[in-house]
């Protein structure tokens, strides 16, 4: 029996319709966390609508969600497993059995880990589809510590930093209604990404709060600011910092957070003297009286929170992007505090990190993670810079890789330096991959699984997330032979002789996690959601969980790794001012990853509603700049950086400063035949650089975001 569907309207539906059935589950077409209602008619979804009843979107769903029928039921789709027939590349498959596939990358894994140890091994995975937990355990338990994932340049940079500076992810409590919200760099209403959905963000916004937004294009949420701060890309440290300059000189800061729970105080007032709001209106493009306005704005009207994203994570300043920005929710005291940013705490269960099971990495092998003595924050929240790896297969440095294992990822459309990411794909021993379709990153597979969709498994949905929420994702439907990625490596581990830390069965696992709160998976299917208690100024009764039980905005454990402990502004790597001569050649900023309704990274583009939304890449180029470079709208135009040239159509747009153009990311075209389906002829991945000197240096973020480029037509030689 499911939760009852007692809304008259979905009765009436299943009637008019004549559905078979509807089933409540949640959604993960994106980051996921959407109640939603799965109409079934003769064992195929035919209809997808939000559940008014879920506490994180309450009936709201977005455009991927909509069309993830087409995608569950895709002619194309893989529902077999299949082994490469030919060179990679060559596009030739051959069906094969579960048993065949998984037999065949067991004695891969077991051949590898006894001839070069088991760190020659790496699994990876891209965004998630929420098996990241069940993959770090396989790594865990095989011995490996090396896990490729997004985590050093997406969200992991918010979990790692806000660890070492308040214990937790201080998350937006939207349900006591902010009186002021700052967005920096984020539009959750067309991401949604995360903890946050758009209506808990727009509902505030209703109720009176006070918007700020830091953003170098006039997206949505700005066109309706208070205060829009359009910033020069990749200047967030440098503007963070002039800001809290402000409130410190001004005395707006919370004198009683700052004296009884802050460590680093002094040294921290010291830093920020250095970005006085003139010096960083230089550096940011942003007028130093808008500065002033913001940080008064942000400092006097409590509760305030600050909601931001990825965009601050994929630059050479991600650690102090976020560092500053906690910084300033924790000087004005609107850290834990209702209507602020809150440490929320998880259900009684067992913790992801229980379940990743990282204890069972032996120390020596932990001490092996590719790039772990050079990033050495990553290193502690147990992610690798992909650089490291692809160095690992080409050169053998500092140690061989011979097997990847790719889970929903898409390295050769989503990390810098795409033709390196290529090379290592084509010369890495072996390749497994389990994906819903033959991507290009798949087709340079030896092996491909076909992995089920969230609409094909149970799982306990929003289990990583650190809103306090787990929902049950309940399986609706099965499709060919697809299988869920958790059963799939409960599956293999069993095959190399890991059965001891995993289970009979998966569903055996979803009860070990929740056996804490006394319940059984089977119980939990039966119910809406789970919320742990709600607890404010937790710190009050048992301080921070840091080295010092304090806020660090002095960070005891950077400096023990080498590094400033205190945030600081560094200068992009190519911008106008680091590298004036190449800015003369290359005389645009560019910056991509602006999400699209639709879309999520590679992901999307064979969905036809979705496909319909987007059908060709767009690079966005102010009026002024198109009419200099002799640019018309929808013009094929070239986008050239110092490594290599792409092609987008021209949309003019005057909602950025004309020295910046904005490219879309993550481009291929699976509708091609032909080998590579188009993965270096818009991917903006082509153009960046993936340079140790060039990444974070305590997280080995890629700066993905912001780099030189030239424009012309495509018309025109070059």
């Amino acid at each position: 029996m499911m939760p009852e569907l007692s809304h008259a309207k979905v009765k009436a539906e299943m009637e008019l319709y004549e559905y078979d059935r509807v089933v409540k589950s949640v959604c993960r077409m994106c980051h996921g966390g959407c109640g939603v209602l799965v109409y079934v008619k003769d064992e195929r979804v035919v209809r997808i609508a939000g559940d008014p009843d879920c506490p994180i979107n309450r009936g709201t769903l977005c455009s991927k969600a909509l069309a993830a029928p087409q995608l569950v039921h895709h002619p194309k789709r893989l529902t077999h497993p299949v082994k490469r027939v030919g060179p990679r590349g060559s596009g030739k498959w051959q069906r094969i059995s579960w048993d065949e596939a998984l037999d065949l990358i067991a004695e891969r894994i077991l051949t590898y880990k006894e001839k070069f140890g088991a760190e020659s091994i790496v699994l990876g995975y891209g965004t998630g589809r929420e098996n990241e937990a069940v993959i770090y355990r396989f790594a865990n338990t095989l011995g490996t510590p090396n896990v490729l994932t997004a985590g050093h340049f997406c969200y992991g940079p918010r979990i790692a930093t806000s660890l070492i500076t308040c214990g937790g992810l201080p998350v937006v409590d939207y349900e006591n209604r902010p009186r002021c919200i700052m967005v920096w760099g984020n539009n959750l209403v067309i991401s949604n990404a995360d903890e946050y959905k758009g209506a808990a963000f727009s509902e505030a916004l209703g109720a009176g709060a006070k918007l700020i937004v830091v953003d170098p294009r006039l997206t949505r949420i700005a066109s309706r600011a208070d205060l829009w701060l359009q910033l020069r890309p990749g200047t967030d440290t440098a503007l963070a910092l002039g800001m809290a300059n402000v409130i410190v000189s001004e005395g707006l800061y919370d004198r009683e957070f700052v004296e009884k729970y802050v460590h680093g105080w002094e040294a921290f007032c010291e830093r920020v003297k250095e970005y006085p709001p003139e010096k960083v209106s230089e550096i940011t493009w942003v007028p130093a009286e808008r500065i002033r306005e913001a940080a008064r704005l942000f400092a006097t009207t409590k509760p305030a929170a600050i909601q931001w994203g990825v965009a601050i994570e994929q630059q050479v300043t991600c650690a102090d992007n976020n560092r500053a920005l906690l910084a300033l929710l924790g000087i004005t005291g609107n850290i834990d505090v209702p209507g602020g940013q809150v440490i929320f705490r998880p259900p009684k269960i067992r913790t992801v990190g229980e379940f990743a099971a990282h204890r069972l990495l032996p120390k020596e092998q932990a001490e092996k993670r590719l790039g772990g003595d050079r990033f050495r924050l990553a290193s502690n929240f147990g992610v690798i810079n992909p650089k490291c790896v692809w160095d690992a297969i080409l050169y053998e440095k500092p140690y061989p890789v011979k097997m990847l294992f790719f889970i929903s990822s898409n390295p050769l459309l989503t990390r810098a330096n795409a033709r390196e990411v290529y090379e290592a794909l084509k010369r890495v021993d072996f390749m497994a991959v389990s994906d819903f379709f033959i991507t290009p990153t798949a087709e340079l597979a030896d092996v491909v699984l076909p992995s089920a969709t969230w609409l094909e498994m149970d799982y306990i949905a929003d289990y990583w997330k650190r809103h306090g929420y787990i929902l049950p994702r309940r399986k609706v439907i099965q499709v060919g032979e697809c299988r869920s990625d958790h059963e799939m490596l409960n599956d293999l581990a069993k095959r190399v002789g890991l059965a001891e830390h995993w289970w009979d069965r998966f569903e055996d696992a979803l009860d070990w996690i929740l056996e804490p709160l006394g319940i059984t998976w089977q119980e939990f299917k039966q119910m809406d959601y789970i919320r742990a208690e709600v607890r404010y100024r937790k710190y009050r009764e048992r301080g921070f969980s840091t080295p010092t039980g304090k806020f660090e905005l002095y960070s005891t454990l950077l400096e023990k790794w080498g590094y400033d402990p205190l945030p600081q502004y560094r200068e992009p790597p190519e911008s106008p001012y680091s590298t004036p001569e190449l800015h003369a050649q290359y005389p645009y900023i560019l910056i991509s990853g602006a999400r699209i309704p639709g879309l999520f990274h590679s992901e999307g583009r064979q969905i036809p509603w979705l496909r319909g939304l987007h059908p060709e890449p767009v690079v966005e180029i102010h009026p002024e700049t198109a009419k200099k470079e002799g640019i018309e709208e929808g013009d094929w135009v070239v986008i050239e950086s110092p490594r290599g040239k792409v092609r987008q159509r021209a949309k003019l747009f005057s909602g950025m400063d004309p020295r910046v153009v904005a490219v879309q990311h993550a481009w291929w075209f699976p509708e091609r035949e032909e080998p590579g389906m188009g993965w270096d002829e818009s991917n903006v991945n082509i153009l960046t650089s993936n340079a140790y000197e060039d990444c974070n240096p305590a997280m080995g973020a890629t700066s993905v975001r912001v780099l030189l480029c030239r424009i012309y037509p495509e018309r025109r030689p070059r």
